[in-house]
């Protein structure tokens, strides 16, 4: 009889995903805790929405197909396609339709939310990654996109970069619809291709963009990519056009008249900013770092831009005949962190327990009754998790970096005295315990 192979499941992650340790995530937590600050200062509002949603609530842009998962990661649920969202702003115009008549106008609001794309991923770009948006929902005042630009910029220097580490890129759709009206570039579709090529000018530059405007593009991996198919005529219009240096759109120029008034002048215009969704109407911004990123490899890459936004006027309108124009900006917390990490230097306090090794498990009652006393007092203790010999438990303590042992064996016990042993120098203090609290925390 043929012997079944032992087939065990993969360690590994799937493409996209990884793993964050502690350091990462208190990193984070201090972006979140810096965020949240600004936000109530600001006058947001704070909202969570469901991580699926209907497939068709999402946004006509997605694509037309039998199974809706270029993009996004969507599953049949009897007669309904549900999808995992793939940004914050769909599901906002989502909920202000539905709560359209509860809402103050205009209605600002901040989220923090895990948001899934289904393409392929690159350095520092995820396929599930957490997420931070700022919206303003039923105002056409240009004031709320420019205040977005400046709160934005007051986040990043709240949370360690200096005016020299980033810019803001603005730009507007308006500049783009206008090109394509001129150059009778009508099919949805392929507007709709020409942007998202266009969204990659700072990844491919110009010669890949214009690749990808035209017939297409292969990648290094050999993935073909199908174009606009628009005529070398009109690509080299579009290039030119997206060159110049100076904004014409009305929009704009009211914007950098209102940064004026805030005293703001960390940004710049740029005409290729164009945001790959299709939903956006108006003014675009992007955040891009100036400073070098690197791999773990030690490599430097071309990381790109860690959020953006936009005005988008029409959204909540697929909803129904809804009043309510918006503007919203995101960053990618997880590429901010990823970034912020290698420019800056954190002092996180870890805070690691203090392990009370265990001698004898009859004795287990006094060993309790210890950290009960330390934890009460404050100290991050902990009884050695395990039924190891010694050894092994002064290794676990040396593994999760803990500041210090307590020796409290039978001799200790009978004595009231625990032996604190510092494991950074190694010394070691015979100690009442109701001094112990006092000498653990000289130690951490």
């Amino acid at each position: 009889m043929k012997k079944e192979k032992n087939n065990k499941p993969s360690k590994e992650l799937p493409l996209g995903f990884v793993d964050r340790q502690e350091k990462e995530l208190l990193i984070r937590d201090f972006v979140i805790s810096n965020i949240k600050e600004i936000m109530i200062k600001y006058g947001f509002q704070y909202l969570e929405t469901p991580s699926f949603e209907y497939t068709e609530s999402i946004g006509k842009f997605l694509p037309d197909a039998e199974r809706p998962d270029q993009g996004v990661f969507s599953f049949k649920d009897e007669n309904n396609w549900l999808s995992l969202r793939y940004d914050l702003t769909a599901p906002l115009a989502r909920y202000v339709a539905k709560n359209y008549l509860e809402i103050p106008k205009p209605f600002k609001r901040y989220q923090l939310g895990t948001v899934w794309r289904n393409e392929k991923p690159g350095p520092g770009r995820f396929r599930e990654f957490l997420q931070f948006d700022a919206d303003f929902v039923g105002t056409k005042s240009l004031q709320a996109d420019a205040e977005l630009c400046v709160m934005i910029s007051e986040i990043l220097e709240k949370c360690g970069l200096k005016k020299t580490d980033y810019i803001i890129k603005i730009s507007s759709r308006k500049i783009t619809e206008e090109l394509f009206k001129r150059l009778n570039i009508n099919d949805n579709n392929q507007r709709l291709t020409a942007l998202r090529a266009l969204d990659k000018i700072d990844r491919l530059g110009w010669d890949g963009v214009k690749e990808l405007l035209g017939a297409g593009r292969k990648d290094k991996s050999g993935d073909f990519t199908k174009g606009a198919n628009l005529k070398s005529q009109d690509i080299q219009t579009i290039e030119e056009t997206l060159k110049k240096k100076s904004p014409e759109s009305e929009d704009l120029i009211e914007i950098l008249k209102i940064f004026k008034d805030y005293n703001f002048s960390n940004f710049e215009f740029d005409p290729s900013i164009i945001r790959g969704l299709e939903y956006y109407t108006g003014a675009t911004f992007e955040v891009n770092l100036k400073f070098d990123v690197t791999n773990n490899k030690g490599q430097v890459i071309q990381f790109g831009s860690i959020g953006g936004g936009g005005r988008y006027d029409n959204l909540v309108n697929n909803f129904g005949n809804y009043d309510a124009p918006a503007t919203g900006i995101s960053i990618g917390l997880d590429r901010f962190v990823y970034a912020l990490m290698q420019k800056k230097e954190f002092k996180i306090k870890q805070s690691k327990p203090v392990v009370i090794c265990v001698f004898d498990k009859k004795a287990m009652k006094e060993y309790i009754s210890l950290q009960m006393i330390l934890r009460k007092a404050g100290v991050s203790v902990e009884i050695y998790p395990g039924e190891s010999k010694l050894k092994k438990q002064m290794e676990y303590a040396n593994k999760i970096k803990s500041p210090a042992v307590i020796l409290y064996g039978e001799n200790e016990i009978k004595s009231g005295k625990p032996t604190l042993r510092n494991l950074g120098s190694g010394k070691e203090k015979t100690i009442e315990i109701k001094e112990l609290v006092n000498e653990i925390k000289k130690i951490i």
